[in-house]
């Protein structure tokens, strides 16, 4: 056992000095030669001999330069390739240059290419990073900087309504997996100047683009270094999606609450950044992540703001309220039937206990097949292709359910208490992993302490709530402050939201200056304003 444990660290130490070595290379910078053949053999032995990988070299100036253009087929706009760099730079007219010029590459970077962005760069690493990501390499004979030209265009999604957010009041637009249209989604939203988006790239290997968008003035600044702190501490080869980014940075990785917020809405992401979050965009996924994130937002929608106040409050109500029945319907249920009889009306108990006559599990075995089962179903329905999972989600539940009823497997009650359950948990989709987790434990503690148990884990709950903080925030936020408590459990009236959530902005509070109501009533205006009115 000894020697198993000495392998497995001397194993463990191998590949971490590997990985180290990796990203030591990766962080190498190599200096571009004057020598144009070199330059080119080194680009072909690290890029490898991909079939993708162009490299067209051409000569201009009246043949007196020599040079070539490095792209990847596939990620840039060849089109552009042609009419913004080989055109201009091939038309003897439009050159005036000579090789004594030391100048030539600033020459032709701000007098010839027609394109929006071109950098110069003295380094390979640079170039291959531009190159990857869909832009142009220029090199030249006889000098030692390249020209890294923006070309890139692929395939892209469209702008369409997210799936996992629909609305019946509000923008339809949702993001998508490409990383400008994203940002621009956002700037579209969010004029102010001081609105600010940070790149960095993350992962090894794959390079990914990450962004951070806040507002300078309404975001803490030591929240924003503390994301910008984790973010750089990820030290990874490759970033997918933001759900990889989500692991790296939130505080509780083992917590089944999530301290991460998540949407596919450009006009959720620019609400939550006006209030003082910082948003995380990730290029190649749709979803931007939010943080700090506070446990009320999960009982709110879009869709809140955008309506009635009185309407949004009681919806948001129902939201809070199905929750509580999604974890505590079915240990209930438990609890009442094997422990509390004598709290069950009778007409009630006697249909219970019919329903349950000849059943030869108990109701927490009981309990464990149909929640077992719903959840199969959802993930069938999840994973086959649409129109299948459609039809395997409602034919499958109505099957299953009637016939584990008519086999006397379970009884009716329990069956109709778990279908409760499982839409009650979609009414707040970012909640539904933790309460299926509550759910089962609570089940557990029902069974064996009855309400007791069930008190024992919404205690625990609580305390766990309680304790939880997100980028050095409290969870429980919303729920302590009184100001907060205007956007928790109901809505009161945007005009009454005069603050910004207590403890979120930085400088800028304020929402706006006064809680008067913008419209007067038709006694408070002037006569002169009354006189208007009447004509």
């Amino acid at each position: 056992m000894i020697f198993r444990y000495i392998i497995r660290k001397i194993a463990a130490a191998q590949n971490r000095n590997q990985f180290n070595h990796e990203a030591q290379l990766q962080e190498e910078k190599f200096v571009i030669s004057k020598n144009l053949k070199q330059n080119l053999d080194f680009i072909k032995s690290s890029l490898g001999e991909s079939n993708d990988i162009k490299i067209h070299e051409f000569v201009f100036g009246k043949r007196q330069f020599l040079g070539a253009l490095i792209f990847i087929d596939g990620l840039v706009n060849s089109n552009q390739i042609t009419e913004s760099i080989l055109k201009p730079l091939i038309s003897e007219k439009e050159m005036h240059l000579s090789l004594e010029d030391d100048s030539i590459i600033d020459e032709i970077r701000k007098s010839v290419l027609c394109s929006g962005s071109v950098t110069e760069s003295h380094f390979f690493n640079e170039i291959f990073d531009g190159c990857l990501s869909g832009d142009t390499v220029m090199l030249l004979d006889g000098f030692s900087e390249a020209l890294i030209i923006d070309t890139q265009m692929w395939d892209k999604r469209n702008v369409t309504e997210p799936q996992t957010e629909s609305v019946v009041r509000g923008p339809r637009e949702g993001f998508t997996e490409n990383f400008r249209t994203n940002t621009s989604l956002l700037r579209r939203r969010i004029k102010s100047p001081r609105f600010r988006m940070e790149n960095m790239i993350i992962g090894h290997k794959t390079a990914t683009n990450i962004c951070i968008a806040y507002i300078e003035g309404v975001a803490r600044p030591e929240i924003i270094e503390l994301l910008k702190t984790r973010l750089n501490n990820i030290n990874v080869d490759s970033i997918l999606d933001s759900g990889y980014i989500e692991e790296y940075i939130e505080e509780s990785s083992f917590s089944i609450f999530p301290t991460v917020g998540y949407s596919e809405k450009p006009d959720v992401i620019a609400s939550k950044i006006l209030e003082g979050r910082i948003a995380i965009i990730s290029d190649g996924s749709p979803f931007v992540l939010t943080v700090p994130m506070l446990f009320i937002e999960s009982f709110q929608t879009a869709e809140d703001y955008y309506g009635r106040t009185i309407y949004a409050s009681i919806t948001r109500l129902m939201r809070i309220f199905c929750f509580f029945i999604a974890i505590f319907a079915v240990p209930g249920f438990i609890a009442f039937s094997t422990f509390h009889q004598e709290l069950i009306p009778t007409t009630l108990l006697f249909t219970i206990a019919n329903a349950r006559e000849g059943t030869p599990f108990p109701a927490l075995f009981e309990a464990l097949i149909m929640v077992t089962s719903f959840e199969i179903l959802k993930e069938a329905g999840l994973r086959l292709p649409r129109p299948v999972g459609q039809a395997i989600s409602i034919v499958g539940a109505l099957v299953m359910g009637d016939a584990a009823v008519s086999a006397g497997l379970v009884g009716a009650p329990m069956v109709i208490t778990v279908a409760i359950t499982a839409v009650a948990s979609f009414v707040i989709p970012t909640q539904t992993d933790s309460i299926s987790v509550l759910r089962i434990i609570m089940m557990i503690l029902a069974s064996v302490l009855g309400g007791f148990g069930i008190a024992i884990g919404f205690l625990g709950m609580l305390v766990q709530l309680a304790k939880m903080t997100s980028f050095g925030m409290p969870y429980f936020e919303a729920v302590m402050f009184s100001r907060d408590q205007q956007d928790s459990f109901i809505r009161v009236p945007l005009w009454i939201m005069r603050k910004r959530p207590k403890n979120m902005a930085s400088e800028d509070k304020k929402r706006r200056d006064s809680t008067i109501p913008p419209v007067q009533p038709y006694e408070n205006i002037s006569q002169e304003g009354k006189d208007l009115f009447d004509e």
